[in-house]
């Protein structure tokens, strides 16, 4: 009777032993192989498959603003990028502010800001349109 207890506490211990490691598994599938920078998405982009993969990376609701003509674009053989940036955008009341930052390629992926700019009102509003 204490062996049963003792394989079943064993079973037990390995069962979750399993577990442990598929939710592992899962979770640094879904957090390491998703964009964290600029230079990531950039070659997640350009090494898609197709417009599907691609297409995949959009936030859901804004799939509509990456079109299959973008895709080829990117994705073409005659076309790579000049450079790679990264802006952050931050919106007051009355003001808003262009952040340029590294693409985070440097140490633990930390950024750093290159640059601060003040948009001017036109920009500003375009902004504002777009995020609509």
């Amino acid at each position: 009777m204490g062996r049963l207890k003792k394989m079943s506490l064993i079973s037990r211990l390995i069962t979750g032993i399993m577990v442990f490691v598929v939710l592992i598994s899962v979770s640094y599938y879904l957090h390491l192989f998703k964009p964290k920078n600029s230079v990531d998405l950039y070659q997640s982009m350009s090494f898609a498959d197709d417009f599907e993969e691609a297409q995949s990376l959009m936030l859901e609701g804004y799939e509509a603003n990456f079109k299959e003509e973008d895709f080829e674009f990117i994705n073409g053989t005659d076309t790579r990028a000049n450079s790679i940036s990264q802006f952050t955008l931050f919106e007051y009341d009355e003001k808003s502010y262009l952040i340029m930052t590294s693409p985070g390629t440097q140490g633990i992926r930390k950024l750093k800001v290159l640059a601060v700019e003040e948009l001017p009102t036109e920009i500003r509003d375009y902004f504002l349109e777009l995020s609509q």
